[in-house]
């Protein structure tokens, strides 16, 4: 269920009891700072309104990257391409993938939340109900979730109406493997087979996740985020890596040469910061002033 949550939000948490969402990075030779800024993909706008330094960075940068320029998975012909590869090959269905018993318990709390009989998601990808079935669950268990409000895409938008750049860390066909083609078609049934299985539980970890958030407490997040079951719903050896380390890698590899271009504000899913392998961390290995902004 932990990695279900993980790779559905794209996001995992990490950091000391004094940590904050936002961060200046200076020194190693740059004119100006940057800053970034952690989002939780799921949280209001208002938090943005909590962070005191949150108009100092935006008024001190130039531009704004993403983990993704958002308005290229908006394009017809990408929502096309996603629309196909949230589709399974034609000689498989859904009900393969799981015995007799879990195919009866997922359909249930499909029908239930979703208000769809399963059979006419037969051609879906598991990762693909998941998503759905997730937010879904968050319109239906937090008040005032509005799917259409996005932190990530805010700040897109604002820099644009503004005449600012906006960059991506990654293609938006990277993210769409990370959520649909990056685990096999069993792997992704067997994680929406948990979230079924506790469905209960799924949601209120959802829950404690967003009120972490939204009281900054990255501490308490990072405990949800390790939380393990001792079953087939854990992490399996590599997944987490390739959700976050490697990836922060690749980040931690672009951002000085876009930090010299202009002083930028990046905003990225929080589970990227912290760690020994968190983009803050391996800014520092690389010379740069980290600092906490309130």
């Amino acid at each position: 269920m932990k990695k279900f949550l993980g790779l559905l939000l794209l996001i995992s948490f990490a950091l000391s009891a004094n940590a904050q969402l936002l961060w200046k990075v200076s020194g190693n030779e740059l004119k100006k700072p940057s800053y970034i800024f952690g989002t939780y993909h799921l949280s209001p706008l208002s938090i943005k309104d909590s962070i005191a330094a949150m108009p100092q960075a935006i008024n001190e940068t130039s531009q704004v990257y993403g983990e993704v320029v958002m308005s290229d998975m908006m394009t017809p012909a990408f929502m096309q391409s996603m629309q196909q590869q949230m589709m399974m090959p034609k000689d498989t269905t859904l009900q393969s993938l799981f015995t007799p018993e879990q195919y009866e318990l997922v359909g249930k709390v499909i029908k239930e939340n979703m208000m769809v009989d399963i059979a006419m998601l037969a051609q879906l990808k598991p990762a693909a109900i998941s998503q759905q079935l997730a937010v879904l669950l968050y319109m239906k268990h937090t008040p005032g979730y509005n799917p259409q409000e996005q932190l990530d895409t805010y700040f897109q938008q604002q820099a644009q109406q503004n005449g600012k750049k906006v960059g991506g860390l990654e293609t938006a066909q990277s993210q769409i493997d990370i959520l649909l083609n990056s685990q096999s078609l069993r792997r992704q049934a067997t994680l929406l087979h948990c979230t079924a299985s506790d469905i209960d539980k799924a949601v209120e970890q959802a829950q404690r996740l967003i009120k972490s958030y939204q009281a900054q407490d990255l501490d308490e997040m990072l405990l949800l985020m390790e939380e393990r079951d001792g079953n087939s719903c854990d992490p399996l050896p590599g997944e987490m890596e390739a959700l976050l380390d490697y990836r922060n890698i690749a980040w931690a590899g672009q951002i000085p040469a876009i930090m010299t271009e202009a002083p930028t504000l990046f905003v990225v899913g929080a589970g990227h910061l912290p760690g020994t392998n968190g983009v803050l961390n391996l800014l520092k290995q690389q010379g740069y002033t980290v600092e906490a902004m309130k």
